[in-house]
């Protein structure tokens, strides 16, 4: 009879489990802090290939398809599918990635990252994260994110994107645009590309979205995973009265 280790190691290599290490998080951490404490419009950083490529192959292979599971956001705001952990039957790599995303290891990693001081708090229930999909023509217009946990009454602070997307193609569309606080323009775009993870810090004036409708063909979506991370109290001129999500108009436009 094979032992446990062996039978472990064994479900590892089949379903390609991810174990962040905490000691090389650190490391790129410590390498990256001063990039993320001064970028413009806000403080924020891309990083790319932080995961194994097998990782995330899997999860692509286990994203489900579009259906009636998903939450669909339908308006002239936002054009979008969402799902947490219980809408939808996860495969066991993604709960795995959604599990270490939580882990002590990882929201290590963003203390030291962003230099928030107050400790860093994941949503085990990831409310408006979880997974995200966009199918052609869909739209998620520029804006502020709501700054206060629904249930638990804590401060957002961090935003975490991780994009799913192998082949991405810039003139499908559907970049990621970080927007200066005057909305008088979009200062960077990220493309929403296959193990590339943009961390953003979160205020009342961390405007972004990606406005324009994607052009990707059928059969084709933007997918990423999307974790968000709190804290008991913030600074004080970051304080502001409870308020959902802050959709803003671009110049030149009527509405959204």
């Amino acid at each position: 009879m094979r032992s446990w280790r062996a039978a472990r190691e064994s479900t590892r290599r089949m379903i390609q489990l991810l174990a962040f290490d905490r000691s090389q998080l650190l490391e790129v951490a410590n390498a990256r802090r001063d990039e993320y404490a001064t970028a413009s419009p806000f403080r924020h950083v891309v990083i790319d290939g932080l995961l194994p490529d097998a990782v995330l192959d899997r999860v692509v292979e286990e994203f489900p398809e579009p259906s009636e599971a998903w939450r669909r956001f339908d308006d002239e705001r936002q054009r979008k599918l969402g799902a947490g952990l219980q809408e939808l039957d996860l495969g066991p790599t993604t709960r795995n990635v959604l599990a270490e995303f939580n882990s002590a290891a990882f929201v290590d990693f963003l203390q030291v990252l962003t230099g928030i001081e107050e400790p860093l708090i994941p949503d085990p229930h990831f409310k408006g994260g979880g997974l995200h999909q966009i199918l052609p023509g869909g739209y998620l217009k520029v804006h502020a994110d709501f700054n206060r946990h629904p249930a638990f009454g804590l401060d957002r602070r961090v935003n975490v994107l991780l994009y799913l997307n192998r082949g991405w193609r810039p003139d499908w569309g559907g970049q990621l645009e970080l927007w200066d606080r005057s909305m008088s323009h979009a200062e960077q775009r990220v493309e929403p590309v296959f193990n590339r993870m943009v961390v953003f810090s979160i205020t009342d004036t961390a405007f972004h979205g990606h406005p324009d409708p994607l052009r990707c063909p059928p059969g084709h979506a933007r997918r990423s995973l999307a974790f968000y991370y709190y804290s008991n109290g913030r600074p004080e001129h970051e304080r502001s009265e409870t308020h959902t999500t802050l959709f803003q108009s671009r110049p030149g436009t009527t509405g959204y």
